[in-house]
């Protein structure tokens, strides 16, 4: 692999991972394209990740901040008998609701070698139909938020901040970051198009999704890294440190982005171009599929 390799990959991941069009699926396709299947592949995917996370502290450190302090005092409440479930801060329900959110992924991740396998493999066609799941979720999602769309007007029933989430809201919102797992399924996407359907706004449900991601992330680069051998990590490890630093510059100003754009109702261009997208990725498969012919860049 190589250092320009490493830089295109990384911001690839820095905009995918955000940008709710699936970051594994256009880092599949990337992969897939330039043959860099296999060990590399997998360990140049979590540093990607790890970058972006990197991102995710930058542009939500005030909150995150808040979250930090406020864990400390929640357990401090929990060993001393003092916490109660119905008194509970913003900062503090926000934490709640992020554990309850995660507790689904443990259901998936019986599925973990499914999906990681789906991923690795030579053949694009989960990805594509990946992508059209992803574009009608985010279609269904600009409704539920309020998009105008032939002269009608539809918003949501309710309109909760981050820290006004309940638990069934947090566990559709967890269900859907487990689906995601599959590569083409965007996991911000999905996510935030869950925290919409559960009547959550705009700018609460963005940064639901992207503090959601942190130990959802984490906790899954720091188990693949240990399942990866040290010799592939050092073979790459130029390539690796430049992906990881693109990826987290990349990744900071495509948080502004989509930011910017769930705010203003523009999430439907994402839906488009997943849609297009995901045609297009089905064609290439079927005809990789029915000619056996691997189409390779480069």
């Amino acid at each position: 692999m190589t250092v320009l390799e490493g830089i295109l990959q990384g911001i690839l991941q820095g905009l995918t991972e955000f940008l709710p069009v699936s970051s594994s699926g256009h880092l599949s396709l990337f992969q897939h394209f330039f043959g860099l299947d296999g060990e590399s592949a997998v360990t140049m995917t979590i540093v990607l990740h790890l970058g972006t996370l990197v991102a995710v502290f930058i542009a939500f450190w005030g909150k995150i901040k808040d979250l930090i302090f406020e864990a400390f005092r929640l357990l401090r409440d929990i060993f001393t008998g003092k916490f109660k479930w119905k008194t509970m801060n913003p900062e503090r329900r926000m934490i709640m609701m992020i554990i309850t959110s995660i507790l689904p992924l443990f259901g998936f991740y019986i599925f973990k070698d499914f999906f990681e396998k789906l991923g690795s493999d030579s053949d694009i066609l989960v990805e594509g139909f990946a992508f059209l799941y992803t574009s009608a979720l985010l279609f269904l999602s600009t409704k539920v938020s309020g998009t105008i769309e032939n002269g009608e007007h539809y918003a949501a029933a309710k309109s909760r901040t981050a820290g006004e989430t309940t638990v069934p809201a947090a566990l559709t919102i967890g269900v859907f970051q487990g689906i995601a797992l599959v590569p083409g399924i965007s996991r911000s996407g999905s996510t935030i198009s869950a925290a919409l359907f559960t009547g959550m706004k705009r700018e609460d449900a963005v940064e639901y999704s992207f503090i959601l991601g942190i130990p959802v992330i984490l906790a899954g680069a720091v188990v693949k890294l240990g399942e990866a051998s040290a010799s592939e990590i050092t073979a790459n490890i130029l390539p690796l440190l430049v992906g990881f630093a693109v990826a987290a510059v990349s990744g900071y100003f495509a948080i502004r982005l989509i930011k910017m754009l769930v705010v203003n109702d523009k999430f439907r261009i994402f839906a488009w171009y997943t849609l297009v997208l995901g045609i297009a990725v089905i064609g290439l498969g079927l005809y990789e599929n029915i000619s056996g012919v691997r189409i390779m860049i480069g």
